[in-house]
């Protein structure tokens, strides 16, 4: 899979509105219509672009508490520890990072009960070892 930089272009346009039109797209990039969509059908065809999402806006969450939580692992742990988090809804990322801890996770649940209750629910699956985390106070821009 090569990205050329148009692709690199195409693809940051789609990060911030998926749902704009192809002429919107062809628009912004400089590049003809029938480019865009034979581009983007290329990148989902070779896997590139596996999907799409919905980001619900800030306000809509508002007063939800949102954290990263570091989670240490055992040893040939991780796949079992992934699938337990995996089974979380309110798990909404898991990474895998370098570093003191494996994995960071992004949380987010209504009030602050709910956080200690999914730190202490992680905390307890089998293969972690430790959780650490840290409650995200705003955010300053999402791509």
């Amino acid at each position: 899979m090569k990205i050329t930089p148009a692709d690199a272009q195409l693809l940051s346009a789609l990060r911030e509105n998926a749902r704009a039109s192809i002429a919107e797209i062809a628009r912004r990039l400089g590049l003809s219509r029938t480019t865009v969509q034979s581009r983007i059908e290329r990148l989902e065809r070779e896997d590139v672009i596996r999907g799409y999402t919905v980001r619900v806006n800030e306000e809509v969450e508002r007063g939800h508490i949102r954290a990263h939580i570091l989670i240490t692992v055992l040893p040939k742990q991780m796949p079992a520890v992934v699938q337990a988090l995996r089974g979380m809804p309110e798990v909404r990322s898991l990474h895998s990072v370098s570093g003191a801890h494996d994995l960071v996770a992004m949380g987010v649940v209504p009030a602050v009960a709910d956080m200690d209750d999914l730190t202490d629910r992680i905390g307890a699956i089998e293969g972690v070892e430790r959780t650490t985390s840290a409650v995200i106070l705003s955010t300053k821009f999402e791509r």
